[in-house]
């Protein structure tokens, strides 16, 4: 049998966080990418040490996922990973980057508006890194037939929200990609989908301005009255990785507990 890896951009905290552990959980190897601080690097030495008490190996990387270079080094030591057993895949790889800059397009103070260089930075981070991670797993033939990439998006994709302009339109740029993704990587049996999930308190929402009106908002949406759960999206795709399921690709998948068809 083919040794497992799963690729986790954004593996530290939130959805990438939780996908890792039950992951994990199920025999999946971790490569984890993320991009913390020193103050919290202590939870991310717990969450390795959780991940290898499954008994799989754990791989982390601290580094902007979005730089080339930087991207290149980890793409060679997958393949030095690799290189001890050549039946190694990566099964599946989730990309989970929540870093951008929140602010509005025109306020009554240009110095307080987003500019150009954080538009950018926000696309390129949120976005067009999933295209750039995607060709470097493919052309080194780290993922083949079978392969799940999953991304993940938000209502904020298509609703707009004080403050969050750039990462809507990252959010709606990722489900193009996605779309296209999809449509080339069909002809090898790889599936790409993105995963709309419901608003869950994770520390991405948190930053956002005036995020406890989203999170009240969500609840009385919600029929079950309360948050997505990170656990949730990560069962999910535990449950559909491994299963034969790659003519299920180029969606938006909602696992929000039905809050996205409900309107106040």
């Amino acid at each position: 049998m083919k040794k497992h890896y799963a690729l986790i951009l954004g593996a530290s905290s939130g959805f990438g966080k939780s996908i890792s552990l039950e992951l994990a959980k199920d025999g999946v190897n971790i490569i984890g990418v993320h991009l913390d601080r020193a103050t919290t690097m202590p939870d991310v030495n717990q969450l390795v040490t959780d991940i290898r008490s499954r008994r799989v190996e754990a791989h982390f990387f601290n580094v902007n996922a979005a730089d080339a270079s930087k991207r290149d080094e980890i793409i060679s030591e997958i393949q030095k990973i690799f290189s001890n057993d050549k039946e190694s895949t990566i099964k599946v790889l989730v990309h989970s980057l929540a870093f951008g800059t929140l602010r509005n397009f025109i306020s009554g103070n240009p110095a307080e508006c987003i500019n150009q260089k954080q538009i950018e930075m926000t696309l390129d981070v949120m976005a067009n890194s999933i295209v750039y991670w995607t060709q470097s797993v493919i052309f080194n033939k780290l993922m083949v037939t079978g392969g799940k990439i999953y991304a993940m998006t938000s209502s904020g994709g298509s609703k707009q929200i004080e403050f969050y302009g750039a990462v809507s339109a990252a959010k709606a740029c990722l489900e193009s990609y996605v779309r296209q993704l999809a449509m080339e990587l069909g002809k090898i049996g790889i599936s790409v989908n993105a995963i709309r999930a419901g608003v869950t308190e994770t520390p991405a929402l948190l930053k956002i301005p005036n995020s406890q009106k989203i999170i009240d908002n969500a609840k009385q949406r919600n029929p079950q009255g309360r948050l997505t759960l990170p656990e949730e999206i990560a069962e999910f795709i535990v449950d559909n990785y491994k299963r034969n399921s790659h003519w299920m690709t180029g969606n938006i998948i909602n696992i929000d507990g039905g809050e996205s068809v409900v309107e106040l």
